[in-house]
C-alpha cells in the first residue's frame, strides 16, 4: 500500500491531516488540485481546524509556486470542513468556500448537481451523492479519470450512513454506473488510500450494504427491537467504541426496510 500522504494523480495531491481515529481512519485526506502550468489550485476538504495541518497545506501550495484560488467541500462534517475559513485566511482572504449546504459556504456561490467548476484550466464536475450525509457531493476529475468521493466511498472499511439508506444505495449504484460509463481509473476518497479499481470498489460497497441489510432483517426476526439491539447482534465482533456510529447506520437500515414493508412481523 502506498503511503496516503502524497498519493494522487497528475492533477491531485493528498495532504493527510493528523487526525487519525476509528472514524477518520488514517486521517482526513485534503486534496490539492491544479492543472499543469496553472498558477492556482483548488482545495477539496481542508480538513479539521488544525493549525499545523492548515499551514502545511498552504506551504505545499506555495512550494508548488501556486496560490489557493478556491475551496470545495464534499460535505460539512467538521473533520472535512472546520479548517476552511482559516485556510482562506492563510491564503490571503478573498477565497470562496463552496458547498452544497449554505451553512458551510464562504461567499454566495454554492454547489449543486450538474455544476462544472473550472479554475486555471482545471475542470471538475459535481454530483450530489447523499447518504453518508444529506449534503454529500462527489467530484469527477475527467482529465485524470478520478472520482473524489469524500466519505461516500472510503479507501477501506465502510462508511456511516447518517442520511437515508435508500439515498445512499442509489448514490452507490449511480457512481457504479457512472464509473463504468466514463471509464473511471481511480477513486480518491476522503479517508484511506486511493482505489485503483473503482468498479471493484463500488461492487464491494454495494455487496456489503446488501449483506448488512440481510443481517439486520435476520436480527429483527430473531427478536431485536432497537438499533442498539441489532448492533449487539450484527456488530458483536466489532470494537464497542464503534457501536454508537454503527447504530446510526443500523437505524438507517431499519427505516429503509420499514419504508418498504420488508421487516418481518414483530
Amino acid at each position: 500500500m502506498r503511503d496516503i500522504d502524497g498519493m494522487g494523480t497528475e492533477r491531485a495531491l493528498c495532504v493527510l491531516a493528523p487526525n487519525p481515529s476509528a472514524m477518520t481512519l488514517d486521517g482526513t485526506n485534503t486534496w490539492v488540485l491544479s492543472e499543469p502550468g496553472s498558477e492556482q489550485v483548488v482545495i477539496i476538504d481542508p480538513g479539521p481546524k488544525d493549525g499545523k495541518h492548515l499551514r502545511r497545506v498552504a506551504d505545499v501550495v506555495a512550494g508548488q509556486g501556486r496560490r489557493i484560488g478556491l475551496v470545495l467541500l464534499t460535505h460539512g462534517h467538521p473533520d472535512h470542513s472546520a479548517g476552511a475559513k482559516r485556510l482562506t485566511e492563510l491564503a490571503g482572504g478573498n477565497v470562496a468556500v463552496r458547498a452544497l449546504d449554505p451553512r458551510h459556504r464562504l461567499g454566495e456561490e454554492g454547489l449543486a448537481e450538474g455544476d462544472v467548476v473550472t479554475l486555471g484550466g482545471l475542470e471538475l464536475h459535481v454530483m450530489e451523492t447523499p447518504g453518508h450525509s444529506n449534503d454529500s457531493l462527489t467530484f469527477w476529475l475527467p482529465a485524470d479519470g478520478a472520482v473524489l468521493t469524500g466519505d461516500t466511498v472510503l479507501g477501506y472499511g465502510s462508511t456511516v450512513v447518517e442520511g437515508k439508506l435508500g439515498d445512499y444505495l442509489n448514490s452507490l449504484d449511480r457512481l457504479r454506473r457512472f464509473s463504468e460509463e466514463v471509464g473511471a481509473r481511480v477513486v480518491l476518497p476522503g479517508h484511506g488510500p486511493e482505489l485503483n479499481d473503482p468498479i471493484a470498489a463500488l461492487d464491494g460497497y454495494i455487496g456489503h450494504r446488501r449483506e448488512r441489510l440481510a443481517q439486520v432483517e435476520a436480527a429483527v426476526a430473531a427478536g431485536a427491537r432497537t438499533a442498539r439491539e441489532v448492533v449487539e447482534r450484527v456488530y458483536a465482533d466489532v470494537d464497542k467504541s464503534l457501536w454508537r456510529a454503527a447504530e446510526a447506520s443500523v437505524q438507517a437500515q431499519l427505516d429503509y426496510l420499514a419504508e418498504r414493508g420488508a421487516l418481518p412481523d414483530r
